[in-house]
């Protein structure tokens, strides 16, 4: 079953504005683009679909979608805490190299990431929530944005998480 959840800016949301509509079909680029800066979490909504619950597999796909009217990057792998656990999670030792690369997004423009979640059926943590933030081209966490989750069963388990980089095609995609 999948579930979606969705943030942007700390403030939940449904849908995207419809004035950023026509702009999703933009594709974002590796590539440096003039007048680029970080991403800042207030113009990025941020979606979440549980995939593959219960299963090989189970992850939270997530979308980061630039709302904002300039261009803007992201870089390595956003920082997540799952539920109430205080830790942000590790960066997975299965993920390919390079996520020191900025990917810049232009307006409308998505990069994806996946929270992969192994459950191995007792003593698991269950959650119906996450919090997110961005990371700097430093390293450092700028500030955390709670996701809650929805949908017929919102809620998800694990015994052990970790997190993949930014990319511009959605991971595990089948």
């Amino acid at each position: 079953m999948e579930q979606a959840v969705s943030t942007r800016g700390g403030a939940e949301r449904a849908a995207r504005p419809a004035a950023a509509m026509g702009a999703a079909a933009r594709i974002a680029g590796t590539s440096t683009t003039a007048g680029a800066r970080p991403c800042r979490g207030d113009e990025m909504l941020v979606t979440a679909v549980h995939r593959f619950a219960g299963q090989p597999g189970d992850h939270l796909l997530l979308t980061a979608s630039n709302e904002g009217a300039t261009p803007c990057w992201v870089t390595s792998y956003p920082a997540v805490k799952l539920g109430d656990d205080g830790a942000a999670l590790p960066h997975s030792k299965k993920d390919a190299p390079g996520g020191d690369k900025r990917i810049t997004l232009r307006p409308g423009a998505k990069a994806y990431s996946a929270v992969n979640l192994f459950d191995y059926g007792s003593n698991h943590h269950t959650a119906r929530s996450f919090a997110l933030a961005l990371r700097g081209a430093d390293g450092h966490v700028g500030p955390f944005y709670s996701v809650d989750a929805k949908g017929h069963k919102p809620q998800f388990s694990w015994n052990e998480a970790d997190v993949l980089n930014w990319n511009t095609k959605k991971p595990y995609d089948f």
